[in-house]
This record gives structure tokens, sequence and C-alpha cells, in this order.
């Protein structure tokens, strides 16, 4: 258990504390944090985030793949990541809680923005090979945190319940997107 929540420390260190990472920098502070330190509502605000950017990611190939299974596949994560969230938002309600902003929130959405202009001047099979390979590198990461790093810190057993349900949907994006990968030659 130690060894892969270690690894998973390790995954979410090197995306946020790394200068050339698609996922973002950290400052001084933000490195002295890992996911697992997170609480409830923390894991609940990154993985909210997570989704959010996945389905900005799927809304941008939309606009600019014109290929029928890239535009198959940004479809589903739209639908997927939606509901997702909406589930989640929906217990947050039950609950009465609200999730709170954090060091791994910040650093996907800073992320972000840098795949967002690095996609957003791509064209063709260009473009559709770099949003499948981002998609497979994206979903094994947040997979990677969620599965080692969240689930099992996790105190509220509706909350990992929802995650654990997730994850499963999640992990199927990811080995679609590694066929995705495959298929356009990446």
């Amino acid at each position: 258990m130690k060894i892969k929540l270690l690894i998973a420390t390790a995954v979410v260190v090197a995306l946020t504390g790394c200068a050339n990472t698609p996922y973002g920098n950290t400052t001084e502070s933000k490195a002295a944090q890992t996911p697992d330190q997170l609480n409830d509502l923390e894991m609940a605000h990154a993985a909210y985030t997570a989704d959010n950017i996945d389905i900005q990611y799927a809304h941008l190939a939309l606009s600019i793949s014109q290929n029928p299974d890239v535009q198959e596949f940004a479809k589903t994560m739209i639908r997927d990541h939606e509901a997702v969230n909406e589930q989640a938002l929906a217990l947050l309600a039950k609950l009465g809680a609200q999730p709170q902003d954090n060091f791994l929130s910040q650093s996907l959405t800073e992320g972000s923005v840098k795949i967002i202009d690095e996609l957003s001047q791509l064209r063709g099979a260009a473009f559709d090979k770099r949003y499948a390979e981002n998609e497979l590198a994206y979903h094994k990461t947040v997979n990677n945190v969620v599965e080692n790093a969240f689930i099992p810190n996790i105190e509220n057993a509706e909350v990992k319940s929802l995650f654990e349900a997730g994850l499963q949907i999640f992990k199927a994006h990811e080995g679609h997107a590694e066929m995705m990968v495959k298929k356009l030659g990446g």
C-alpha cells in the first residue's frame, strides 16, 4: 500500500513540480503537499476540476477534429464526465458540504491552460494524435491518483463509493484513449 501511495505521490509531484510539464508548476508551499493529505472535500474538488478539464478538452476536440473516432471519443468524455460531476454535486448537496479548492485543483487548472493553448494551434492529424496522447496521459495520471491516493484515504463511505464507480468509468476511458493513440500512430 505504501509503495502505491508513493508512486501516486511521485506522479503528482512530477506533474505539478516540473516547469516543462503540461499540468503546471507549483510554488514551494504547494510542493510540500501530497494528494493523500487532502481531505474528502479537497479530493472532491480536485476530481471535479479534473472532470471539467477533460470536458474542456473534449469540447475543443469537437470544434477542431474532423476524425469521426476522435469526435465520438470526445462526446463520450463530455457525457461521462458531466454525469459523474452531476452525481458528485448531488452527493455534496445531500451531505450539506462544499468542495474545497486546493493545490492539486489549482495545478491541474494551470496545466490545462497550457494544453488547451497547445492543442488550439494544431489541426488535422497533428491535433488528433496530440489530443489522443494527452487523453491517455491525463487519464493514466488522474486514475493513478484516484486509485492510490484518494480512495484509500477517503473517510466518507458514500464519497468513496462514488470515487470507486467513477474510477471504473475513467479506466475504460484510459483503455479507449490507448487504442486511439495506437490507431493514430502514437
